[in-house]
């Protein structure tokens, strides 16, 4: 008697595979999403403290004591990196709030709002936001985008 030689997989053995992948991938995605919104949150705060810096900077040198009106004047003047100059990085929008004033009376606000709010591609769930008193605010509530510097400070102060 001739042994049958059989090559390949059966249609059940290949969809218990499917399945099992399907299920690792149910458990999985939605941790690498939250992942990447905590990661998308970090860079904001850290580009935060970074447009803050590179402001203070501005104001000391090129600014004559005045803060920067945009996040374009700071790239420009090689402060922040083009990314952050462009106002999005990282899933948040950047802006650069009520700039007034010069020497002791200067102020300016900044933000940072998750450019998708709500969904699985949701960027981020935190608003974050600081003035020139360097002061770090964030919330969840993204109903409404903190641009002026008075919505900044009502923001809550971040505790991470």
């Amino acid at each position: 008697m001739k042994n049958k030689r059989q090559d390949g997989f059966s249609l059940i053995e290949l969809l218990i595979v499917v399945t099992i992948i399907g299920i690792i991938a149910a458990i999985a995605v939605p941790g690498l999403l939250a992942s990447r919104r905590a990661a998308n949150e970090g860079s904001a705060q850290s580009a935060l403290r970074t447009i803050h810096s590179a402001q203070v900077a501005y104001q000391g040198t090129a600014g004559f004591g005045a803060y920067a009106p945009d996040l374009t004047t700071l790239r420009n003047q090689n402060l922040i990196d083009g990314l952050l100059g462009s106002s999005n990085k990282s899933g948040y929008h950047y802006e650069v709030v009520e700039v007034a004033g010069t020497g002791a009376t200067a102020v300016f606000g900044v933000y940072a709002f998750p450019i998708t709010t709500s969904g699985t591609t949701q960027t981020g769930t935190r608003v974050f936001g600081t003035t020139n008193i360097g002061v770090m605010h964030g919330d969840t509530d993204l109903s409404a985008v903190p641009n002026t510097i008075t919505a900044i400070d009502n923001l809550p102060i971040l505790r991470n």
